[in-house]
């Protein structure tokens, strides 16, 4: 569809015509996306500028100063205008705005601190102030949020009772193959920094959490126990986590909680690390689907787990959930 789009529109088809006001950073890379993407059928008939760095900008021609506005669109056709001013021209906005009404032309504003902004920026309102969210959050939304926890209910509960004789094997081989405790848990972070106990399957040998907190769990761990091994394998180490969704600390899909001390590093090393605490921590997530699970790259977790946060649908969910059952028994990162 994209290369047909692009074929109809290069032959002159479909075309709306743009005038950028500002001839700056900001309009350049506006005039550049517009450029490289031709398939969305507008092209920049040119800007208008009071202080050009050239007569020609990304190929395109600086066709005056600000006050030409209305002369120029007067002799060109001109679909919409694009303002990409900075701050300091705010007392000409105003001017700007009323000759693009006058003349019938649609106009629009690039915000100058669109650096700071999220893929998908949300403009709010209290009364009749408009704010725009630095970072849209689906699952802020609050019919979003009930409809992921209903959903969480109606499989966890049952899966509960379905997985129940797995259950009581499990924790009968796992009291068997080590002296210790059937369920290991451990201090995560969760949604909004909140701190829970995770629950799995101990599948490791008793040792020193504190000595050991630092360490990341590798192949052929000499603290896996045989069985522990197994159940780590096939993810029934995970299963106990189903009463942490019970009781809503956690969720079916969603970014992988971790440990407190790790997540106050991270967050020091990696930017925009804490945006995967904006929704509830999940059994599984996109970056586990994709590959990234356990001893695996940071940072390439974290692209997935800020996709995830910021694009969130309950397609995304359902399209992980089976994923997540696919790969079970052919990750080669569970260990």
């Amino acid at each position: 569809l994209r290369q047909f789009l692009k074929y109809i529109r290069t032959q002159g088809y479909n075309i709306k015509y743009i005038l950028v006001i500002g001839a700056g950073k900001l309009g350049q890379k506006f005039a550049r996306i517009i450029i490289q993407n031709e398939y969305m059928g507008y092209r920049i008939i040119g800007f208008l500028d009071d202080d050009p760095e050239k007569d020609t900008i990304c190929g395109l021609k600086v066709l005056g100063k600000l006050k030409d506005l209305e002369n120029v669109i007067e002799m060109n056709t001109v679909d919409r205008i694009i303002i990409a001013l900075s701050p300091t021209h705010k007392e000409l906005m105003n001017w700007i705005i009323e000759t693009c009404e006058k003349s019938g032309v649609r106009a629009e504003i690039i915000p100058d601190y669109y650096g700071y902004l999220s893929s998908k920026p949300h403009v709010g309102m209290i009364e009749d102030i408009p704010l725009i969210k630095i970072r849209y959050v689906p699952l802020d939304n609050r019919l979003n949020q009930f409809i992921k926890r209903m959903i969480d209910l109606l499989l966890a509960v049952p899966s509960l009772i379905l997985l129940s004789p797995l259950l009581l094997i499990t924790a009968i081989m796992v009291k068997i193959s080590s002296p210790g405790p059937i369920i290991f848990k451990q201090e995560r972070f969760g949604k909004d920094h909140q701190v829970f106990k995770m629950y799995k399957f101990r599948s490791m040998k008793l040792h020193d959490e504190e000595k050991e907190k630092y360490k990341w769990t590798t192949k052929n761990d000499s603290r896996v126990t045989r069985f522990g091994s197994f159940i780590r394998r096939t993810s029934i180490d995970e299963l106990p986590q189903l009463f942490n969704i019970l009781k809503g600390e956690m969720s079916l899909i969603g970014p992988r909680p971790e440990r407190p001390h790790l997540a106050e590093k991270f967050k020091e090393e990696i930017p925009k690390y804490m945006i995967k605490h904006h929704v509830r921590p999940g059994m599984s997530g996109l970056a586990q689907i994709n590959g990234y699970r356990g001893n695996t790259s940071i940072f390439k977790r974290i692209e997935y787990d800020i996709y995830y946060v910021e694009n969130w649908t309950i397609s995304m969910d359902v399209k992980i959930f089976f994923r997540t059952l696919i790969n079970l028994f052919r990750d080669k990162n569970a260990y």
